[in-house]
């Protein structure tokens, strides 16, 4: 979907370097940008950029902020923490929404984030999705450096893949990592960082030797997903928990989830010697490979 070239873009940021991403990607196509930064979530990097700070529970702040920039559509992209609420403080204008706003934590994050985008587009903004401003960040198919998945990693690959698919039908999480047949973890409330660590404990699932790398992490969306918010992503954190985990690979759906800093997430998989894959969903369904694991 081309961008609207000249028309300003607000960015929601929360942490990481997706928001500078997506912001250099507007940038480099003629799109000016405009990041509303979550403080004590978004990274410093974000002031390179044309920006403003808000704090939690500044929702009458951050709709003027993104009016007076001039933005008519907004890219919600960053890692964040659920606020304590307690210790949030509503300004004026979430006052007037307060009702909306209690709203939307009521539920599980696929509701609550199909609520976020109906409230931003009810204040007169087009929610756009990261993929379609940054298409280039999205996972393309095939590895994405020198090594490669052997057919009982393609199996592992499919059974993760069918796994985050059956249980994300109930909202659980967007990832599970599978060796030799094992469902050995699968993300919950976490997140994948802290799964992966939950796995590196759990290294007697291995070998038995701690030589050989064995199972996959599998990243991928759940059914329904509301990808313009919550597009899964994998960087070169993601690499280096699963090569302590004593992982060989890691496979995610083509299309659908981004990579943060994708140079610099090959050279750490291949330093590492694991592979990064996109799978498609039809491998995803029927495993395929002609090398032995």
């Amino acid at each position: 979907m081309a961008m609207a070239a000249g028309k300003k873009l607000g960015i929601l940021a929360g942490g990481g370097m997706m928001p500078c991403l997506v912001a250099e990607r507007a940038e480099a196509a003629g799109r000016p940008v405009h990041i509303v930064a979550l403080e004590g979530e978004a990274d410093r990097a974000i002031e390179r950029f044309s920006h403003s700070w808000v704090k939690w529970g500044e929702i009458g702040r951050m709709l003027q902020v993104l009016a007076r920039a001039g933005c008519d559509e907004l890219v919600i992209i960053g890692s964040v923490s659920r606020p304590d609420m307690s210790q949030v403080r509503f300004d004026v204008g979430a006052l007037r929404n307060l009702p909306v706003i209690l709203g939307l934590m009521v539920g599980g994050d696929d509701s609550v984030l199909s609520r976020v985008v109906r409230f931003f587009e009810g204040k007169g903004l087009r929610v756009r999705g990261a993929h379609e401003i940054a298409p280039d960040l999205v996972a393309p198919a095939g590895p994405l450096g020198r090594e490669r998945p052997g057919a009982r990693d393609q199996k592992d690959i499919a059974k993760a893949m069918a796994v985050v698919r059956a249980l994300g039908a109930l909202d659980v999480g967007q990832a599970a990592i599978v060796s030799r047949q094992h469902v050995i973890a699968v993300e919950a409330v976490e997140g994948t960082d802290a799964m992966l660590e939950r796995a590196a404990k759990l290294r007697q699932w291995g070998d038995g030797r701690g030589q050989r790398r064995r199972g996959v992490l599998v990243k991928r969306p759940k059914p329904g997903q509301e990808l313009r918010v919550d597009m899964p992503v994998i960087g070169p954190r993601t690499v280096e928990l699963a090569a302590a985990a004593g992982l060989k690979g890691i496979a995610v759906l083509a299309g659908q989830v981004l990579l943060a800093e994708r140079d610099v997430l090959v050279a750490r998989a291949d330093a590492a010697g694991l592979f990064v894959v996109g799978v498609e969903e039809e491998e995803a369904v029927e495993s395929t490979g002609d090398r032995d694991g």
